[in-house]
């Protein structure tokens, strides 16, 4: 799709400037004509590893490869024209070293045009942020429940419920946003733990699962319009595009049943 040039995309330092202002709208996207609904209405969109269980049927997101967030981080970025687009390096693609995060997030932008990608973890991966940013890639960071580290951690867990894991987890995200991340997401974080690390960070915290003191919030887009199967405690449910889809479909295959479609309107006679 080409670029209206009237429209002004939204840029990393546009949306780090937003700390502390209006909250900022985010959710995940994995292909074209979602970009383009969504993309009139969000300021950032995130080509998120989530696909891998919520568009592929994958138990976790651990089985995501890099071409699976390329495929799907090109169709975004063709449909979106001015939110801030960010990509997933998936599992395995940055843990290993510093250099193999440039390698994988290099390719990312290279090969997409989104304009950041963003990583798991916190003071461990302090030091990939840091040579990221340092080399011209954007990083949005992640802290709190980390759904690619859901075998270390046993399942999808809040975090912050006990004040002792406070301060693992502040230093965490205060670590990557030092190291040069434009912004953290919170996943899965108590409210109070929340509320905290945002009023100290100096960069916009995103939340999804840790409340609206969170400077902007993200939510899976299949949450939002009912297509999960089994829906989040903290999301909620704006639409029930499910059932729409499948009143349509029924509708579809009575007719088709009965020879009433195609119908006199949606055939082609000939000329002579």
């Amino acid at each position: 799709m080409k670029l209206d040039p009237r429209i002004k995309r939204m840029t990393v330092p546009g949306l780090r400037a937003r700390k502390g202002g209006v909250p900022l709208v985010c959710l995940t996207a994995y292909t074209y004509p979602e970009a383009r609904v969504l993309d009139a209405h969000c300021d950032m969109l995130l080509v998120g590893d989530s696909l891998g269980m919520v568009v592929h049927g994958l138990p976790t997101t651990v089985g995501v490869t890099l071409d699976h967030m390329i495929m799907h981080g090109q169709a975004v970025v063709r449909g979106a024209m001015r939110a801030l687009v960010v990509v997933d390096l998936p599992f395995g693609a940055y843990e290993a070293s510093p250099a193999q995060a440039f390698d994988s997030a290099s390719r990312v932008l290279r090969e997409t045009g989104c304009a950041a990608i963003k990583i798991e973890g916190g003071k461990a991966m302090a030091e990939t942020v840091a040579f990221l940013t340092a080399r011209g890639v954007p990083v949005l960071g992640h802290v709190g429940l980390k759904p690619q580290a859901v075998n270390v951690m046993g399942g999808y867990k809040v975090v912050g419920k006990r004040r002792a894991e406070w301060p693992e987890i502040e230093s965490d995200a205060l670590a990557i946003a030092e190291a040069g991340a434009f912004a953290v997401v919170l996943e899965g974080v108590a409210e109070p733990l929340a509320a905290k690390i945002t009023a100290e960070c100096a960069v916009p915290t995103i939340g999804i699962g840790a409340s609206a003191a969170c400077d902007g919030q993200i939510l899976v887009t299949y949450d939002l319009i009912g297509y999960t199967e089994e829906q989040p405690r903290f999301a909620k449910k704006f639409g029930d595009l499910s059932s729409d889809l499948g009143k349509a479909v029924a509708a579809y295959a009575d007719e088709v049943r009965a020879r009433r479609f195609p119908g006199t309107d949606q055939v082609y006679r000939t000329k002579d």
